[in-house]
């Protein structure tokens, strides 16, 4: 494989050519850009972190009355009402807190994001005024091709990730271990260290690896294969709580 001089001949090079090509297909990777979708996942998590507006005071006013359980900011989230998981009242909001009968929105996946902004902007909604139109189409990017099926990365009745603990191992220790520590337990400001929410809520773990964290300095891995980020989830759950 090596020449005299200890260079990568030709035909290496074609053999990790074509390695990578196996690993890494080009359909894996969506046609939209992926700056914008991760932009649009962190608007989808907590758009008044980022979108310059005020924190929200009320709660919202689409927010079921069945549910006294949370009020305030928490509710004007997109996430509070259909799921980390996109799922809504048939994901993992099924049941518990963020209880509350709403539907997800998985089956706006593929379809055209100037749809979805005319959903946001009603008065159901009432962004129209509370986001500039660049945020608001980066989120319609972000659910019409963002959406990822999280059922194929977590097992839904373990809450396991799908990965290889090892692998993930070798891409946290390089990517994820300035910020976080090597024990998931920085930056201390944290509200749980990360072995311990990845086990809680693994699909908030995985929407944030995708897309970053609105407000924060970690980067969105989303363009990278999807199995890069239930490895580092399955590694992560590993770690002390």
């Amino acid at each position: 494989m090596l020449n005299i001089k200890g260079m990568i001949t030709p035909i290496a090079l074609g053999l990790i050519f074509g390695l990578f090509l196996s690993v890494v297909p080009v359909s894996s990777v969506s046609a939209a850009d992926q700056g914008t979708v991760a932009w649009g996942g962190k608007l989808y998590d907590k758009w008044f972190k980022i979108a310059g507006s005020a924190r929200p005071k009320g709660t919202h006013v689409a927010w079921p009355a069945s549910n006294t359980k949370k009020k305030g900011s928490a509710t004007h989230r997109c996430k509070a009402c259909h799921g980390w998981d996109t799922m809504g009242k048939d994901g993992a909001y099924a049941s518990g807190s963020y209880q509350t009968g709403i539907v997800g929105v998985r089956k706006y996946d593929g379809e055209n994001p100037a749809d979805v902004v005319a959903i946001l902007k009603d008065n159901t909604h009432g962004f129209a005024d509370l986001m500039a139109e660049k945020d608001l189409t980066a989120l319609g990017v972000f659910v019409t091709s963002g959406q990822v099926d999280m059922d194929k990365s977590i097992d839904r009745a373990s809450k396991k990730f799908i990965g290889d603990v090892a692998q993930g191992k070798q891409y946290y220790v390089t990517m994820c271990t300035n910020c976080h520590g090597v024990d998931g337990k920085l930056p201390k400001d944290m509200p749980e260290p990360l072995g311990k929410l990845s086990n809680k809520n693994p699909w908030e773990i995985m929407h944030k690896i995708q897309n970053g964290t609105p407000g924060e300095e970690m980067p969105a891995l989303r363009a990278l294969p999807i199995q890069v980020t239930a490895d580092v989830g399955a590694y992560l759950q590993t770690l002390p709580e």
